[in-house]
């Protein structure tokens, strides 16, 4: 049974203290609220990730990430955060291949596969995110894009590293956007992923992969998107800024 993740993700918001402040709402409320065996995430900032870790101690169904992690080991990159410094905080998962990351910082497939490895090495999971733009769908190229990605950026992996991922496809035309795919807009492009796992691996591995969505999932939208087939949960940008949303997203599953 494949499992079922709500992450997180607060972007470049919050100071330390309001992020502690927020992550101890959340954790409460999904431990008071939330009935399944879904796994809750929270990708911080890199300033909150060891004393978050810290706090997740006691919930066995919350962990943490980190938003990146450099590709290199170690090494003259002022600024940047390993992956290996990322694993020591305790944190569990890292997101690779945002679209944000691949937008505005120029990250593109054959870097990303670089960090994925070096990711998996220190033994982090990754959050693996793949999608199109606007443009990439009116043209209808979205599952060139979408299949390139996954070929270029993580099939170069074996059968049990790739096991080891969480994806997640973020059509880009909705992110931030306030639009959302529809639900049979998101199946669609779900499956698709899933049956090129299976082209390339098994349809035991396939059918084991974790994939998300992320693009504007809110709790209005959280459990018709989460009750398809192949969408195993949701990655969550803006709403994961509000205890009450986020847990509301999280209950989804109940």
């Amino acid at each position: 049974m494949r499992k079922k993740i709500v992450a997180g993700n607060w972007k470049m918001n919050l100071d330390y203290s309001e992020g502690l402040a927020l992550f101890s709402e959340v954790v409460n409320m999904v431990n008071d609220e939330a009935t399944g065996n879904q796994q809750v995430v929270v990708c911080s900032p890199f300033i909150h990730l060891h004393s978050l870790a810290a706090l997740a101690k006691g919930y066995s169904n919350v962990a943490i990430g980190a938003q990146n992690a450099h590709q290199a080991e170690s090494g003259a990159y002022t600024g940047e955060i390993s992956a290996k410094q990322v694993k020591s905080t305790g944190a569990e998962y890292v997101i690779l291949g945002h679209s944000e990351r691949r937008q505005y910082f120029g990250e593109n497939n054959e870097l990303l596969a670089t960090k994925t490895d070096t990711a998996l090495k220190n033994g982090l999971k990754p959050i693996f995110c793949i999608g199109e733009t606007l443009q990439e769908r009116e043209a209808e190229k979205h599952f060139n894009i979408i299949k390139s990605q996954l070929v270029e950026g993580v099939f170069h992996l074996d059968a049990d590293a790739f096991g080891t991922l969480v994806l997640a496809y973020e059509p880009v035309w909705a992110i931030g956007t306030g639009v959302t795919a529809t639900s049979d807009q998101a199946q669609e492009i779900h499956a698709f992923i899933r049956k090129e796992i299976a082209a390339k691996y098994s349809q035991a591995v396939a059918d084991a992969t974790t994939i998300l969505y992320g693009g504007s999932c809110n709790p209005k939208n959280a459990a018709e998107l989460f009750g398809c087939a192949d969408i195993d949960g949701g990655l969550i940008g803006g709403a994961s800024l509000k205890s009450r949303d986020f847990t509301d997203i999280v209950k989804a599953f109940n």
